[in-house]
C-alpha cells in the first residue's frame, strides 16, 4: 500500500528512531505541563509563516474546476430527476389497481 507524502515530500508513514522517541516525550510532557502562552505578535507572524506556504491554484485550473462542478450537478439532477420520474409513475400504477 502506498504511504501519502506530506507537502514536502516526505513520508508520512510510521516514524522510527530517536524522532519518535521525540514525539512521544512531546506528547507526554503535553499532559503533564501546559504550554506556554503565544503573544499576539508571535502569533502574527506564524499566521503570515504559514499563510505564505499556501500555493493558490490558476485561473485556469479554478475555471476547468468549477466547469467540472457544475457538469458533475448537472449530471446528478438528470439522474433524480430520471429516478423521481421512474418511482412516481411505479407509484401511480400501484394506486391505480387500488381504484
Amino acid at each position: 500500500m502506498a504511504r501519502s507524502k506530506a507537502p514536502g515530500g516526505r513520508n508520512r508513514g510510521k516514524q522510527s528512531g530517536a524522532s519518535a522517541q521525540v514525539v512521544e516525550a512531546t506528547a507526554g510532557e503535553a499532559t503533564a505541563a501546559p504550554r506556554r502562552k503565544t503573544s499576539p505578535a508571535q502569533f502574527f507572524s506564524q499566521v503570515r509563516a504559514e499563510a505564505r506556504k499556501i500555493t493558490w491554484p490558476s485561473r485556469k485550473e479554478t475555471w476547468v474546476t468549477s466547469v467540472m462542478v457544475f457538469i458533475m450537478v448537472a449530471l446528478a439532477a438528470l439522474f433524480f430527476w430520471v429516478v423521481d420520474l421512474i418511482l412516481s409513475a411505479g407509484f401511480q400504477q400501484i394506486i391505480s389497481f387500488g381504484r
